[in-house]
């Protein structure tokens, strides 16, 4: 049974103590505000060439950003897109690579650690950060160097972990300009906002609050097409730092080949599971068959399936759709469990033993 009030802005106050809220709320304001950073980048001269690849440094919620990027413009470009979540960098990269290291903080340790590596193979690197040490190594060795504001935990900084990083891109030549697609982005997830997420949305039509309140108190199976796998890895983060709930997340039709089966055992625990399905309208028609078969499989089987639909027109939209549905629905679902979305002491805990 839930007892909390998701309508009640003075309930969820009492628990989200540093305003997460807020953060969620003005998403939108921050893509524009990622827009005017990317487009007042300096590209250097010497950057502009031909790449046999590109690859993004990162982990957390900055690489996550790598991650829409790819899936975003993975399609436009004729060159491979990487996104490397390691201390080292692949073996491949070489002095013809485009790396980009993004570090919100500019202080995590695996990402300093690849971009010494990318360094020592005289990548032409792009650094996207807030500051700290990766914002001095980029000027010292004179790299390319967007700064972000400070201030924000880093998965509340998406816009300014992507947005930038395809504005650069489309300053290389490498993609079209997405100025026009960004806005308008922009537009629609504050209209998406005020219609069907925000707190002031009360009873059904908001669709966050629905999502939280069937998930409550059960695990999380997140699956999606590839394209849209960087949204289930959101998704999947988000629930784990802002709800503090574990889930897990697969793609089709990879997930029809192996997971389907597990759905047996352990049977005590599966009666808590839920499934979700990110669909989107330009998944290809076999993927959606799979998807509908799929459903139905689960269902007969007694087990709940909550399919989520994309909005919106174009690719970004659609992507940054289901992204804010689920943002929403992770903080939602933090007030039903009664914890502060924002902290996150584990990771702070285990980047103290290390700095040991």
């Amino acid at each position: 049974m839930i007892y909390m009030n998701l309508d009640s802005l003075k309930a969820i106050s009492k628990i989200d103590k540093e305003n997460m809220l807020d953060l969620l709320v003005s998403f939108p304001k921050q893509c524009e505000d990622a827009l005017f950073i990317g487009e007042r980048s300096r590209i250097k001269a010497s950057y502009k060439r031909r790449y046999p690849h590109i690859v993004f440094t990162g982990v957390g919620g900055s690489a996550i950003g790598a991650d829409i990027v790819k899936g975003y413009v993975g399609g436009e470009v004729d060159i491979p897109i990487f996104v490397n979540r390691d201390y080292t960098i692949p073996a491949f990269v070489n002095k013809n690579s485009l790396v980009f290291a993004i570090s919100y903080s500019g202080n995590t340790e695996e990402t300093l650690s690849a971009y010494d590596d990318a360094k020592k193979r005289k990548a032409n690197i792009a650094v996207i950060t807030s500051g700290g040490k990766l914002k001095e190594l980029a000027l010292k060795n004179n790299d390319m160097l967007v700064v972000i504001p400070k201030g924000y935990p880093p998965r509340c900084a998406l816009g300014y972990s992507f947005i930038p990083a395809a504005q650069v891109l489309s300053k290389l030549g490498l993609i079209k300009n997405k100025r026009d697609e960004i806005k308008s982005s922009a537009r629609f997830l504050d209209n998406l906002q005020k219609r069907r997420l925000a707190p002031g949305v009360k009873g059904r039509i908001n669709l966050s609050k629905e999502i939280a309140k069937k998930i409550h108190k059960r695990f999380p199976a997140i699956y999606a097409s590839n394209r849209m796998e960087p949204v289930a890895t959101r998704w999947r983060g988000q629930l784990a730092e802002n709800s503090k709930t574990l889930s897990s997340q697969h793609v089709f039709p990879e997930m029809n080949h192996n997971e389907i089966v597990g759905w047996v055992n352990p049977g005590i625990l599966l009666k808590d599971f839920v499934a979700i399905v990110l669909k989107d309208k330009d998944d290809l028609p076999r993927i959606k068959k799979r998807m509908e078969i799929t459903a139905s499989i689960l269902r007969k089987d007694e087990f709940s399936v909550l399919e989520i639909e994309s909005q919106g027109k174009g690719l970004l939209e659609r992507m940054l759709s289901l992204i804010y549905i689920g943002d929403f629905a992770s903080f939602y679902l933090s007030i039903l469990n009664r914890v502060n979305p924002t902290p996150v002491d584990r990771i702070t805990y285990l980047k103290k033993r290390l700095a040991k």
